[in-house]
Order: C-alpha cells, then structure tokens, then sequence
C-alpha cells in the first residue's frame, strides 16, 4: 500500500473534499436571499400594494362539496348533505386536490371532511377555497382538462 504523499501532483492542484459545497456558490446563495428579504422589506416598508394577483370578479357559479379521500388514488365527492356526486377510484385532478387540502387541514387541524367551495368568476377563473383554513386552488391554472373535471362538478345536481 502506497502512501499519498508518493503521487506526483500538478503544482497548481489544491486538494479539496469534493463533498463540500464550493465557497462562491454558497456567497451567490447567501447573496440570493439577502436581496430577497431586502426587495421584500423595501415593499413592506414602502406599502407597495401587492401585484399579480386575479381581479376580483363577480360570482358566477358556486357550490359546496366535500372530498373524501379513500387512498392514493380513490375519491368521492358528496354533496353538504352526504350524497355520493361522484365516487372515483382513480380520480386524478380531482384527488391531487383533495390530498391537498387535507394536507393543509390537517396542518390547522380542520376536520378533513368539511365542506369545500368551488366557485366560477366573470373573468374566467374557477377556484376552490376551503373558507376553514384560507387554503385555495386557481384550477384554471392547471390546463383546460384538470379545470373541465371541475366544471363537470359544478354543472352536477
């Protein structure tokens, strides 16, 4: 067995761990986040009202569901009162958002079943809003087939 101090080395070679983070790299990132909280302060201080946010718009459609998911992929929607909309065993979208609103539920501990608001606006938007927690979903945002399963369920009885 050879010892290290045997290898020749190239003079201009510095031994380094290459498990450590390179120094610039960490400065960039520190950097990064002190001209964020920076810009962010100045707004706060400043009272720069917020932008790029929806404009508020008149209600067209709204209704109340609740989401109960069943397991990674399975969901019923049920109307307020306990009647079965929809029972999906793979319900794509629509569980992708039931899981996120029990996550956030679950983190303001709300009972996961409670009543859920999908409303359409004049100006396009169709949004759920969970009114327990603050929690809301843009589901236009999403591409036109995600946001028509939710049409879908507002067009239900």
């Amino acid at each position: 067995m050879s010892d290290q101090t045997d290898i020749p080395r190239d003079p201009g070679f510095r031994s380094r761990n290459p498990e450590l983070v390179p120094q610039m790299l960490l400065r960039a990132m520190a950097g990064l986040a002190l001209a964020t909280l920076a810009i962010t302060t100045f707004a706060v201080v400043t009272g720069r009202p917020p932008v790029a946010q929806p404009e508020a718009a008149a209600v067209l459609r709204e209704k109340w569901i609740v989401l109960e998911g069943l397991s990674a992929q399975a969901v019923i929607v049920r109307n307020t009162d306990g009647s079965v909309l929809l029972d999906l065993p793979h319900g794509g979208f629509v569980t992708v958002i039931q899981s996120g609103l029990a996550t956030e539920r679950k983190k303001h501990r709300v009972d996961p079943l409670r009543p859920l608001r999908i409303v359409e606006y004049a100006n396009g938007r169709l949004v759920a809003e969970d009114p327990d927690t603050g929690w809301s979903a843009e589901l236009y945002a999403f591409g036109k087939d995600n946001k028509a399963a939710f049409e879908r369920l507002l067009n239900q009885p």
